[in-house]
């Protein structure tokens, strides 16, 4: 790398790095603040509320490392600018096109390590936060949940009225289809043990219906134990309880794999995994609108107009991302290019000028 790159990288990163800093701690103090309602009650002390709000921030710097990451790199190309540094590089050659490149090279680079470290460490901490959290005030963890759900397993649909941790269920109704779509068995347990391959029911009523037209033949038979194989795991039981945007990325792929395989929609989780996918593209759009700005008045630019622009392109495009998931799942419209197509487009027009601008 030559001194030239390396000095704009250092500039980069310096500036990427205090808009995190002020970022998170902007959170941190605010929902800190929140958290004071809570201290007090059972066992929350305030530093169960300070260790809540530190292992929380992982997950907060993940969510937002788009527009952190634009905001840095618009104030570090700001700083250069008014300084006249950029000037003194385009007078020595270094065009418009390569300080761009070394910029989006710079800005992959951040948000890749933000995705690595959000992916691999921030779940984790979030749900021990959350489980530290609930266990101080006296209650469940939030991991586990008296909420039920209903759950398509091939050609069996399973009721579940209680999760009770995860691996304890009470009150479950399992109805058996067969080929034709009839209804061929209902077993209702009491309880059941879900170790993540099979359900180990007991206290079961089991109904045997002989269809003629009618339900003209119900059998019933009383079994302490009955073992029912499914083909969902812990993770997809998990993931039920939350919105995709909590989930890992890999337990949303497993989740779309789960609802495809079932002939169920999937809608939801793909646009969360798509937009998740094309978030450097994003970032690389962002940062081409913010060069526009920037190489239109290089030297009377301030940089609080450059704060307001980075701003403002970074709440626009999560809009954009936003509005564009929406419409993908009312109108049956692609998610990935509900998700691509806006970052292309801009990208595209950005490159265009910023062509143009390099070649004048």
């Amino acid at each position: 790398m030559k001194i030239r790159d390396r000095y704009i990288a250092k500039t980069l990163l310096t500036y990427t790095l205090v808009v995190l800093l002020v970022w998170l701690s902007i959170y941190s103090f605010f929902n800190f603040l929140a958290e004071l309602d809570s201290v007090g009650k059972e066992n929350y002390t305030i530093l169960e509320a300070f260790k809540y709000i530190v292992l929380q921030i992982p997950e907060v710097a993940y969510d937002q490392a788009s527009p952190i990451i634009l905001l840095g790199c618009v104030l570090g190309m700001g700083h250069l600018a008014t300084t006249g540094q950029l000037l003194i590089f385009r007078v020595a050659g270094f065009s418009i096109l390569k300080i761009t490149w070394v910029t989006i090279k710079n800005a992959i680079f951040f948000i890749l390590v933000l995705i690595i470290f959000g992916e691999l460490l921030a779940p984790t901490l979030t749900q021990y936060s959350e489980n530290s959290r609930s266990n101080a005030l006296g209650n469940k963890s939030l991991s586990l949940s008296q909420n039920g759900f209903w759950i398509r397993d091939g050609n069996n649909f399973i009721n579940v009225e209680n999760n009770i941790d995860g691996q304890l269920f009470s009150e479950i109704t399992v109805i058996e289809i067969n080929s034709s779509n009839e209804i061929e068995r209902l077993i209702k347990s009491k309880n059941a043990l879900f170790d993540g391959n099979s359900l180990d029911m007991s206290s079961n009523e089991i109904f045997t219906i002989n269809r003629s037209g009618n339900f003209d033949n119900i059998s019933l038979k009383e079994r302490n134990s009955y073992n029912k194989t499914v083909s969902f795991d812990r993770d997809l039981v998990d993931s039920l309880e939350k919105e995709p945007g909590d989930l890992t990325t890999w337990t949303i792929i497993k989740q779309i794999q789960f609802l495809s395989d079932n002939k169920l929609r999937s809608g939801v989780f793909e646009v969360e995994l798509y937009k998740r996918l094309v978030r450097p593209l994003t970032l690389i759009a962002m940062i081409l609108m913010a060069m526009l700005f920037i190489f239109g008045s290089t030297r009377d630019a301030t940089l609080g107009r450059k704060i307001f622009f980075g701003v403002a392109l970074g709440l626009s495009f999560e809009l954009i991302s936003r509005i564009g998931g929406a419409l993908a799942l009312s109108f049956n419209f692609s998610p990935l290019v509900s998700s691509i197509l806006p970052a292309i487009i801009v990208m595209v027009v950005s490159v265009t000028i910023l062509i143009k601008k390099s070649i004048s």
